[in-house]
């Protein structure tokens, strides 16, 4: 298969990148290092890109594995011809490979195996070919009458012989494919409620009925849970006489008695083989595709979590909310380094409030806090109030934010942060990953299974090794492409670093340990089993801020420190004045001929773009600023929740039909996707990105339910 320029067509590329990506990839290099440093070869896609290319690649070798897999048993049985083995090169899904190796597929008992056994099979090809003759299909059958065998009578004889052409006319590949195509364009979902008058979240499906084709994946997902639950009967339905007539235009010939049994014969076909097993594979195709959709959204939801933007260079204080077992309260350094713990009772009265507040401003004064990082969970908007007021009655300028602890009580309880933090207990670990999440979201956030942060839709119905895959890419591709300090990164973070394995990652912060702070990137070359090339595919993502090369904190991969210096030499800059000459750098390089540039730097222009940006601005981050916190005392539980209210709130969540808004109040309130703008959008995400500091409406409130609707329309 000439997968290039199958890939190029369906991706709108050129056929030589694409066949420069699989070259790459195939001599073991990273997605991350070819979307960033082999941009030449590729035409500057992105990383997003070459990930489907890559999936797509595995796909369509995956295909040839089976097709050549089902040509192989098929040739085994001796029933491979040259038709069959064209079918099986035309064939473009794993269906339709499995539809022409259906009728050669070893078989379970069936109607029609026992009629072969009883000598049947003679006389359904007789009554096959005699369609357009005035044959009597009867007559036919008193010669298969055979007692021994178990064929009693004409009937019997009839009945066996049109369980094989039965049976013969489902395993036409032609025919599935044909009723395929007409199910998926006419097919109609229907849902009905498993056990009448029983309310469940699932009420609104009790009477639902949608077009296959029109069916959104939400609503698949939806369906198959409450299905699943016991709460729905979900079906497949289509008006059968189109797919009758397209089995019999192939099959039957006439309408002679022998025509009308194999008429029955295709009828009895569709009913009890047929339409079953393509309703089944119907809803299958609905809920994979439904499936990859909810996967791409998890993943561009996780993608904007993980890389909001981070407060460096700040020591902070995580508080995590509760009532009945307090507050949890953690101090860290800039560096993410435990300080101090407490736990405190702001919510337990006038006292407790009162001491409380005590321990939190000392705790802000003895470590020099710049910052508190507040849980969204129970009780977090009176923890948030409290701390607002102690703010507000101290000398020091200290600001707070609410952040979400999604994930937070699956990684306290983790090995990993065991291993970091065995002093303390789960609920102080909490609170210290709370802070640090703030401090940098990123290298806290990789520590948690993506699927346990909670900002995808239905994410334990997806086919979980497919969903742990993507995942894993998005985590790879943000981590890539913001770098790492190779001096402060924990394992976690490394081993998301393009071309290190856990083993390696674990070298890294043994030698650092070992022998200090890196003081360059060459130094890496010294870490036990990290080769050369691990070296190349790692390097450009790791950083050292602390190097006397400034290159070293930059994205500029040592491969082009040559071209880089070079570059500063052109424009008469010296590298170790490149700090405070980045403006001039960008000024010149703006009126720079940079084909002739490059070329004579011996790289490509997409490579002297990059260095460029990376120069103008060593040690940035590409992440951005925080948003100012706001705080809106008089909401403190859906109860005070009022109709045409106006909140700000936090995205925490977009789905396929709205997104889920933190208002303070305990339970995220929905948008729908109807009351995003006053714009017609196809979906949530072309307006709003999990963080997003948004105002909304009070729509509707639920306090049964812990239902609140919410529009941003004219707000």
């Amino acid at each position: 298969m000439a997968y290039a320029q199958i890939i190029a067509e369906a991706f709108s590329v050129r056929e030589d990148y694409v066949e420069n990506i699989i070259a790459l990839l195939d001599e073991g290099n990273t997605i991350p290092f070819i979307a960033r440093y082999r941009k030449e070869m590729h035409g500057t896609m992105d990383d997003q890109t070459i990930r489907q290319i890559a999936d797509r690649l595995e796909y369509l070798r995956n295909l040839d594995a089976r097709r050549e897999e089902v040509r192989g048993l098929i040739e085994a049985q001796g029933n491979l011809t040259e038709e069959i083995s064209a079918a099986l090169d035309k064939a473009e899904t794993l269906s339709e490979i499995d539809d022409i190796y259906r009728p050669f597929r070893p078989k379970r008992k069936t109607r029609a195996s026992v009629a072969r056994e009883k000598g049947l099979e003679p006389l359904a090809e007789e009554i096959m070919a005699s369609q357009t003759t005035s044959a009597d299909p009867f007559e036919m059958a008193k010669q298969y009458i055979d007692a021994e065998k178990g064929v009693e009578n004409e009937d019997a004889a009839l009945a066996g012989a049109s369980d094989i052409i039965a049976e013969n006319v489902s395993d036409d590949a032609e025919v599935r494919k044909r009723v395929r195509n007409l199910v998926r364009f006419h097919g109609i979902v229907i849902a009905e409620a498993a056990k009448e008058g029983e309310d469940s979240v699932y009420a609104t499906y009790y009477e639902f009925r949608q077009p296959v084709e029109k069916l959104a994946g939400h609503r698949v997902l939806a369906l198959n849970r409450g299905e699943k639950e016991g709460f729905l009967k979900v079906s497949v339905e289509t008006d059968p006489l189109r797919p009758l007539n397209s089995i019999c235009s192939l099959y039957v010939q006439g309408t002679s008695a022998c025509a009308t049994v194999v008429r029955n014969a295709c009828e009895d076909a569709y009913s009890r083989l047929i339409y079953p097993s393509i309703e089944r594979e119907i809803r299958s195709e609905l809920t994979d595709a439904a499936a990859e959709d909810a996967i791409k959204l998890f993943g561009m939801n996780l993608r904007q979590l993980l890389l909001a933007p981070p407060v460096k260079g700040k020591t902070a204080i995580g508080l995590d909310p509760g009532y009945r077992t307090g507050c949890k309260l953690a101090v860290v350094d800039k560096t993410g380094k435990v300080l101090d713990t407490a736990v405190i009772y702001p919510t337990h009265g006038a006292g407790q409030e009162a001491r409380s507040a005590e321990i939190l401003k000392d705790k802000i004064s003895r470590w020099g806090v710049e910052i508190v990082a507040i849980g969204n969970g129970t009780a977090s908007k009176e923890t948030e109030m409290f701390c607002s007021k102690v703010l507000k009655s101290i000398p020091e300028k200290v600001s707070y934010m609410v952040v979400s602890e999604a994930g937070a009580s699956v990684y306290s309880a983790s090995k990993l942060a065991a291993e970091e933090m065995p002093e303390f207990d789960l609920t102080l670990r909490s609170a210290v990953s709370i802070a640090r999440r703030l401090q940098d979201p990123l290298a806290e956030l990789v520590k948690i299974e993506p699927k346990a942060i909670g900002v995808g839709q239905y994410q334990h119905d997806m086919p979980q090794k497919r969903l742990e895959g993507a995942l894993d890419g998005v985590v790879e591709d943000c981590v890539n492409s913001v770098g790492a300090d190779l001096n402060t990164a924990s394992a976690a973070l490394l081993g998301h670093i393009s071309g290190l394995t856990s083993t390696v990652c674990k070298n890294i912060v043994a030698y650092r340990e070992e022998n200090g702070s890196f003081t360059s990137r060459a130094e890496l070359k010294k870490v036990p089993k990290l080769g050369a090339k691990a070296f190349e595919q790692c390097a450009g993502f790791l950083r050292v801020p602390g190097s006397s090369n400034v290159l070293d904190n930059t994205a500029v991969h040592p491969e082009s420190y040559k071209a880089a210096k070079a570059l500063l030499a052109h424009f008469g800059i010296d590298e170790k004045d490149i700090l405070e000459q980045g403006d001039k750098l960008t000024d010149a390089a703006a009126g720079a001929d940079l084909s002739s540039l490059a070329e004579e730097l011996g790289i490509g222009v997409p490579t002297l773009h990059d260095i460029i940006r990376e120069l103008a601005k060593p040690g940035r981050d590409p992440r951005g600023e925080l948003p100012e916190a706001s705080l809106r005392e008089d909401v403190l539980d859906i109860k005070d929740l009022k109709e045409g209210m106006t909140l700000t709130g936090t995205v925490r969540n977009v789905i396929d039909f709205g997104a889920f808004v933190d208002i303070g109040v305990h339970q995220d309130g929905l948008v729908h996707i109807s009351q995003i703008s006053n714009k017609f959008i196809k979906h949530p995400s072309e307006v709003l990105s999990v963080g997003n500091i948004v105002n909304v409406k009070v729509l509707s409130v639920d306090v049964d339910k812990k239902r609140i609707g919410l529009t941003m329309k004219g707000v």
